[in-house]
């Protein structure tokens, strides 16, 4: 699987946590930055993972703020991305079974280090479980992006 990875500064040491575990594992991942604690604006690392997601060049995203609303928000603007704001598991793996989740957010400063790598891996390990109820309700969350995309 690849996965593309970004945060703000806020996010930048969570996210340099999150490469560690990801790269120990053997998980291909791409990081779009930010690569410092310099203030930074989230909505153009949103817009870097959203759009490398729907442009087939990653499978799924990582994307950490400080608090995650920020680039969840920003995120979710993109046609095509299921971003979700997660800090439990049920809900790391539930936004992939259920809505196709694509972009998994974490927020910095709501939880630490180990719980982001166990939020990541439920993440990346879940899959869509493809049952029609779910389809029936991503196909109405799809028709809402476009016609509100015109």
């Amino acid at each position: 699987m690849r996965i593309v990875i970004a945060a703000d500064h806020a996010g930048f040491w969570l996210k340099e946590e999150i490469v560690q575990v990801l790269g120990a594992e053997g998980v291909e991942i791409h990081d779009l930055g930010t690569h410092s604690s310099d203030p930074v604006d989230y909505p153009d690392f949103a817009l870097a993972v959203g759009e490398a997601v729907t442009a087939g060049q990653a499978d799924r995203g990582i994307l950490i703020c400080g608090s995650g609303v920020g680039v969840s928000v920003a995120a979710n603007k993109i046609p095509g991305i299921r971003a979700g704001l997660c800090h439990d598991t049920y809900s790391a793996h539930q936004g992939v079974e259920h809505d196709n989740m694509n972009v998994l957010v974490l927020g910095s400063r709501v939880i630490g280090p180990d719980l982001a790598a166990e939020l990541v891996k439920t993440f990346l390990s879940a899959r869509f479980t493809g049952e029609e109820r779910h389809g029936r309700r991503l196909r109405k969350v799809k028709e809402i992006e476009e016609k509100y995309c015109k």
